[in-house]
């Protein structure tokens, strides 16, 4: 893969596997997408889809078989070694997990948390830690208080405060909003447009929920069973799916008028097809 100076993400190629009854478990085969500064992208599936398996390789949680990530033309090492090489992979790429609880100390307050994180990468102040809670919508109050303290909203954004410390070129965000209600959640969102307007990071955005995909990305890849079924702009891709399990989905969200029947005929028009026909429809939108 070239690196392209004008992309801040390039992941092409990527392939992951799991030992098996027998034969190894692909859960993410043949998956390139690329991301511009200040682009969002939403990724979407079911459980078992292999969404999740990619976020975790995007940062290095999991390494890949085969393929290659370029965050800012510089490929990614899974593993790190080393202090300065670990720093530098936290900084191109951070992730913000359904459940905070998994990036938040709980016995350390939320102003404790932040500062820390500023400390490990060099640039700790009071005015540097209110500033990021100001950019998530919290105040004193919040950064002297402990996980267990705050709402679910609330956690969920000093978790990305945590993530924005360390200026990253690129979040994901692995179902961030899917335990929230539909209130908080729509004031996370607006949180996320905004920091990415205001910063130019990028947003990989991991999520069952179209609707949320909708709200937030410009872009969205449907994966099916660790493969790409569709990658276009979202609009064009929620007007005119082209792959029944993107059908599917967009059966499955309740709307006006929603028939229930209909998520029982696609899939039944999904079971009809044969494995071969399984390949991209349409993956052309962010290559």
């Amino acid at each position: 893969m070239t690196a392209d100076p004008d992309l801040l993400l390039q992941v092409d190629g990527l392939r992951k596997t799991y030992p098996g009854d027998g034969a190894p478990v692909v859960a993410v085969d043949d998956l390139s997408f690329s991301l511009r500064p200040g682009g969002a992208l939403g990724i979407v599936g079911e459980s078992g889809s292999g969404k999740t398996t990619t976020a975790r390789m995007l940062v290095g949680l999991e390494r890949p078989d085969q393929g290659q990530i370029l965050v800012q033309g510089t490929p990614l090492v899974a593993r790190a070694r080393g202090r300065v090489a670990r720093l530098a992979r936290a900084k191109a790429v951070q992730i913000v997990f359904q459940d905070p609880y998994l990036s938040l100390d709980a016995r350390r307050t939320i102003g404790a948390t932040l500062d820390g994180v500023l400390r490990l990468h060099g640039s700790a102040s009071p005015a540097r830690t209110r500033e990021l809670l100001a950019q998530v919508g919290l105040g004193d109050r919040e950064a002297a208080a402990l996980p267990r303290e705050l709402s679910g909203g609330q956690r969920q954004r000093a978790a990305i405060a945590r993530a924005l410390a360390v200026e990253p070129a690129v979040l994901v965000l692995d179902e961030a909003v899917s335990a929230l209600d539909v209130s908080v959640q729509a004031q996370v969102l607006n949180l996320l447009s905004d920091i990415r307007r205001d910063t130019g990071i990028g947003l990989v955005f991991v999520s069952h929920d179209l609707a949320v995909v909708r709200y937030v990305c410009d872009e969205a890849l449907v994966m099916y069973r660790g493969r790409t079924v569709e990658h276009r702009p979202v609009a064009d891709l929620l007007a005119t799916p082209r792959h029944p399990y993107t059908r599917l989905l967009l059966a499955s969200v309740p709307h006006p008028g929603w028939n229930p029947e209909a998520i029982g005929l696609q899939r039944r028009e999904l079971a009809a097809l044969q494995a071969p026909l399984l390949l991209p429809v349409d993956a052309g939108g962010g290559r």
